[in-house]
């Protein structure tokens, strides 16, 4: 059986190299997977924490926040295509669609 620690240690890994990526890559995709790549940390977390007290909350949780996941992919991609098609680029610097 595998300790939860290391659970926690692989989320916190993943975790770290999504901030990284955030804060590191101005292109738009990969600030996105980025991003998600935190939420699915976050989502381990829940589910090691979950298993090693033996209380299904926490996995509700992470069924929950799969589904609101979901529908981020769907609305961040849209926007992410609309932008990439009026700029014809990904790159974050480059986009200034919202300023006024």
């Amino acid at each position: 059986m595998v300790p939860t620690s290391y659970y926690l240690i692989l989320s916190a890994i993943l975790f770290a190299i999504g901030v990284v990526g955030v804060l590191i890559r101005r292109n738009m995709l990969i600030i996105f997977m980025s991003v998600e790549m935190m939420l699915n940390a976050v989502n381990l977390t829940f589910v090691a924490l979950s298993r090693q007290f033996l209380d299904l909350n926490g996995q509700i949780f992470v069924l929950i926040a799969m589904i609101v996941a979901a529908a981020e992919v769907a609305v961040g991609l849209t926007i992410v295509m609309t932008v990439v098609r009026h700029k014809d680029t990904t790159n974050i610097e480059d986009v200034n669609l919202l300023k006024g």
